[in-house]
């Protein structure tokens, strides 16, 4: 199997999905306590939620592999995004609950590098290219970082998570103007919304935003309660549920899909 799906458009906007991926590795399936716990933290659904993007001539690029072998959105130095704070690592070793995810030992620092080789290089190898593609065509492009997460996870954050986060590193990733026209999309909407908050973009926004060289980068985590329905305690005979048809966020995505292509 390929290592991540590639729509190539001709439209200044560019879709990264890197934690739709369920795909283990045979080698790997018998370390994990559960194939369930292994693919529990995966952004559902969210290829088929940001379908419609295909409409816009957007490029949409999305890993096949679950997180749990190597989260594509992590520093590959292994350094913390959110030092001080709760997260997973590169090569995660709990679930975002806490959870063990393997039966045994975690990845040693030669596996790490040999899963970097495998599948972390070659996923943002093509994420280059297809930035320098649509640079050679337009002056100024958006790659938007589609990300989703439970609306509760007390180890990660408190309380309720707003619908729409929205991250440019502290406003450093995008220009002013994206991000506020982001925002106020979700503001007009009803739905609760943040900037910069809890998740202020992770390693892709952080390391491939660029505004100064025409390359404005936005990371946008929903709540999964937007489009999927949350049970009150994961399990795996409940978790994931389906994608609501229609999902209720959707056109609020897709509003701000075409405001970024404008």
């Amino acid at each position: 199997m390929s290592l991540f799906s590639l729509r190539q458009g001709q439209a200044p906007l560019l879709l990264s999905i890197p934690h739709a991926g369920t795909e283990i590795p045979e080698e790997l399936a018998g370390r994990f306590v559960s194939p369930w716990l292994a693919r529990k933290d995966t952004d559902w659904h969210l290829p088929r939620l940001y379908a419609f993007a295909e409409a816009l001539d957007a490029t949409i690029i999305a890993a096949r592999f679950s997180r749990s072998v190597i989260d594509l959105n992590r520093d590959p130095s292994g350094a913390s995004l959110y030092p001080g704070q709760a997260t997973t690592g590169l090569c995660p070793v709990e679930s975002f609950d806490g959870e063990p995810l393997y039966r045994g030992p975690a990845p040693d620092a030669a596996e790490i590098a040999r899963r970097r080789a495998l599948w972390f290089t070659p996923y943002h190898a093509a994420l280059r290219g297809e930035i320098a593609r649509l640079r050679a065509r337009h002056a100024r492009i958006v790659l938007y970082d589609c990300h989703s997460i439970r609306s509760r996870i007390p180890r990660l954050f408190a309380g309720e998570l707003p619908q729409f986060n929205i991250g440019t590193n502290d406003g450093k990733s995008c220009a002013p103007a994206l991000a506020a026209g982001v925002r106020d999309i979700c503001a007009a909407s009803g739905f609760s919304f943040v900037v910069n908050g809890r998740f202020k973009g992770g390693w892709i926004t952080r390391h491939y935003g660029d505004p100064a060289r025409g390359v404005h980068a936005i990371q946008m985590e929903l709540a999964c309660r937007g489009y999927m329905d949350e049970p009150a305690g994961v399990t795996a005979d409940n978790w994931p549920t389906p994608l609501k048809q229609p999902a209720p966020i959707q056109p609020v995505l897709e509003q701000i899909l075409k405001g970024l292509c404008a």
